[in-house]
């Protein structure tokens, strides 16, 4: 094969999906192909690269290094085409794609989002909601939301608001159960356990929790754990016990009343939600009124003032 000669459209597009869900299975299901269809176009680019892109493994997909470097030249490339395609078309609405946690898009960002809609008709969002660090540099994404260390936070971000955890139940929940006024009472209470493989948020421990208010030792009623923290949420929605939740993330389920917090123990976390853009010039013209906008849906001071259009 000529060394200049560019591999086939096809298979790129089937690496790109296999490379970001890091699964042939689930790019197959994206793409309306066979699993095997998928494998095979990726197995076809690694013959004529010479090298191979993935790791395969039993129960897991990984890049290689080469994979690693081709990933980022293939979303690269696409969003360009993407973006040039759209402007020679004229008269497309500009898209916004934002890459935000589960949990924020869920119980933040989506109740808020037909206010969006409703001040800039024009601008469509697309979500993907995903605990994987994105590179806002490969031009896949134009925006990530993301809960950072304060200090750790690049320069240009936009932080949103900071947090405190608290528990949280349902008002069913609490009406059918032994009494909650104080933390040495939830030895009588289910406890919803979200289970942070990562360690990245211990805050969110129960241990933690229960030895900061002077409970290490309490044994619950019972438990019931979840690897997403928005599924422990939703279970503590439904009645199903008492979870530990981000205030700033349930806030609008408190006042509703979906949620109520019985412990007055409070404590904050070393992390705020921050909104960052890539280090390179905006080209998109809905990165500008989409930032109004978060601003002054945070209540961020000398946020820039929305109107509708």
């Amino acid at each position: 094969m000529n060394k200049e000669a560019l591999p086939p459209l096809d298979a790129l597009r089937a690496f790109e999906a296999a490379a970001r869900c890091l699964s042939f299975t689930r790019a197959a299901e994206e793409m309306f192909l066979t699993q095997s269809a998928v494998s095979k176009q990726v197995i076809a680019l690694e013959a004529a690269l010479g090298l191979p892109l993935f790791e395969r493994r039993p129960r897991a997909l990984l890049l290689t290094p080469a994979g690693e470097r081709l990933q980022r030249a293939v979303e690269h490339a696409f969003a360009e085409l993407r973006a040039v395609a759209a402007e020679l078309r004229g008269g497309g609405e500009p898209t916004l794609t934002l890459a935000t946690t589960q949990a924020f898009a869920s119980f933040w960002l989506i109740p808020r989002l037909e206010d969006f809609r409703l001040r800039h008709p024009g601008i469509d969002i697309r979500i993907s909601a995903d605990t994987r660090v994105v590179d806002l540099e490969r031009g896949r994404f134009d925006a990530a939301v993301r809960y950072l260390q304060d200090r750790n936070a690049p320069a240009g971000a936009l932080r949103l608001f900071g947090d405190t955890v608290v528990p949280v139940a349902s008002p069913a929940y609490l009406g059918k159960s032994p009494g909650l006024a104080q933390p040495a009472d939830l030895n009588r209470h289910v406890l919803l356990v979200y289970e942070d493989e990562a360690q990245s948020r211990p805050w969110l421990s129960w241990q933690v929790w229960l030895e900061m208010s002077g409970q290490p030792r309490l044994r619950p009623a019972g438990s019931i754990a979840f690897n997403q923290y928005a599924s422990a949420i939703g279970a503590a929605i439904d009645g199903q016990g008492v979870a530990l939740a981000t205030l700033g993330l349930v806030a609008d389920l408190l006042r509703s009343g979906q949620l109520v917090a019985p412990l007055p123990q409070r404590y904050a976390n070393p992390r705020s939600y921050y909104l960052l853009l890539p280090a390179r010039p905006a080209t998109n013209p809905a990165l500008k009124p989409f930032r109004a906008w978060l601003a002054a849906q945070a209540g961020v001071a000398n946020a820039p003032r929305e109107s509708a259009t």
